[in-house]
């Protein structure tokens, strides 16, 4: 398992657009996606230690980003036949289990996770409401392991920034995890 770092954010980069099929049998695009006042789109997994480790921050923050006019987006981009446990049927059951209030999307093909440049699981790009990129950091200070329950709710204050001036903030920790699984060609 290599843990890789999310570069830095690119401020401005326009968000790219996607069609692709949800666990709740629709399929989503990111104007279906995207919020009154922005987007938290989310590459994650079902297997990867870092995302298993805040999945519950993931789903408390999401649910608290909508009340603000920020909704979110996950898409798993990892290749099924590497781990089975990112099928889409396990990750239909992970949204049940977490009850996820956003769109869990896959990315079959790899090519949204190409076009964002996401790195690794989980990989954050929070956009304002022009769909400008403005954050591409942590969540949190966790890491494999939960941070302490009073941790700095990084992405949570740089999306709310994000939320009520439209830019986000200068200094972003990155974010950090298991890189994305490729297929192999």
């Amino acid at each position: 398992m290599v843990s890789l770092e999310t570069p830095i954010c690119e401020f401005g980069r326009p968000a790219i657009d996607f069609s692709l099929p949800g666990v709740d049998g629709r399929t989503w695009t990111l104007e279906d996606c995207r919020g009154e006042r922005g987007l938290l789109v989310m590459f994650i997994c079902n297997h990867c230690p870092y995302v298993k480790a805040i999945i519950d921050r993931i789903v408390r923050d999401t649910r608290e980003l909508r009340d603000l006019g920020i909704n979110s987006v996950a898409i798993m981009s990892n290749d099924p036949a590497e781990y089975a446990e990112d099928s889409f049927d396990n990750m239909r059951r992970v949204a049940e289990q977490y009850d996820f209030p956003f769109p869990y999307l896959y990315d079959e093909t790899q090519e949204v996770a190409r076009a964002y440049g996401a790195v690794c699981t989980p990989d954050f790009f929070g956009y304002n409401a022009d769909l400008e990129l403005q954050y591409r950091g942590r969540l949190d200070a966790s890491r494999k392991q939960a941070a302490p329950p009073d941790t700095r709710r990084d992405l949570f204050e740089a999306m709310r920034q994000v939320a009520e001036t439209g830019q986000g903030p200068r200094e972003q920790i990155p974010s950090m995890g298991c890189s994305i699984k490729w297929r192999h060609e």
